[in-house]
């Protein structure tokens, strides 16, 4: 059974067709990428999926439930996290107040603690920048800290959109590293991201976007070699 199955899902903005009846899945430990250009349809399907935007028809399951009517602040609850395009970090904020924010379902302080531990560790710039107002951080180190944020709930499933989005090329390769090493210790990852090459080279599986359509999905590797994937998106 698939961790998340999305299945004929059609989303509108007034009535404009955003999302034209996909269905795609991503089974428990993998890395699945939506890819695709602006305005194909990517960052909708993440907001659908998390309860952010209606959904018009279809289904969204997570664990075998349905979830298509399910508040986001709900959705959180039952083990799944966003890190949205753009970082939307809390800017009047400091490091450690925006990860306390990541960690709002969680009761139990010691448990808190541990975590902020756990983040220090993964993200040392985030400790050294703990006390600091998060809106003077540089963009690498908000995308750090919006990573670290949703880390703090323990996600299942992790879904990261545009994660590279604006970054220098050695800040993206970091980002990928982050990625990779979150996926080995166990959390499986759905990433919208328009650096095609970064993000097929550690999926397992990918779907591509089109218009608010999938027309084309496969491994990763797969995608890599595809002629057709090639001259969209990866400059051949």
């Amino acid at each position: 059974m698939a961790l998340l199955e999305v299945k004929d899902l059609s989303v509108y903005y007034g009535v404009i067709r955003a999302l034209n009846v996909i269905s795609f899945e991503v089974n428990e430990g993998e890395i699945v990428t939506l890819i695709g250009a602006n305005g194909a349809g990517k960052t909708t399907t993440m907001q659908s999926i998390m309860g952010l935007i209606p959904i018009k028809d279809g289904t969204v399951t997570f664990e075998g439930k349905d979830i298509t009517k399910v508040p986001g602040h709900k959705i959180v609850h039952l083990g799944m996290t966003q890190v949205p395009e753009g970082r939307r970090i809390f800017q009047e904020l400091t490091v450690y107040e925006n990860l306390l924010m990541g960690a709002y379902i969680e009761n139990d302080k010691k448990q808190i603690k541990k975590d902020l531990e756990m983040i220090y560790s993964k993200f040392p710039r985030l400790s050294e920048r703990k006390n600091q107002v998060a809106g003077t951080l540089s963009g690498g180190e908000q995308q750090m800290l919006a990573m670290g944020r949703a880390l703090m709930s323990h996600p299942k499933l992790l879904m990261l959109d545009e994660p590279s989005m604006g970054l220098s090329p050695l800040l993206v390769n970091q980002v990928f590293d982050i990625i990779k090493e979150i996926h080995k210790e166990g959390t499986t990852i759905l990433l919208v991201e328009q650096n095609a090459n970064k993000s097929l080279a550690i999926s397992d599986r990918a779907y591509v976007l089109e218009t608010g359509n999938i027309v084309l999905s496969g491994t990763g590797a797969d995608l890599l070699k595809s002629e057709e994937i090639k001259k969209a998106y990866l400059g051949g």
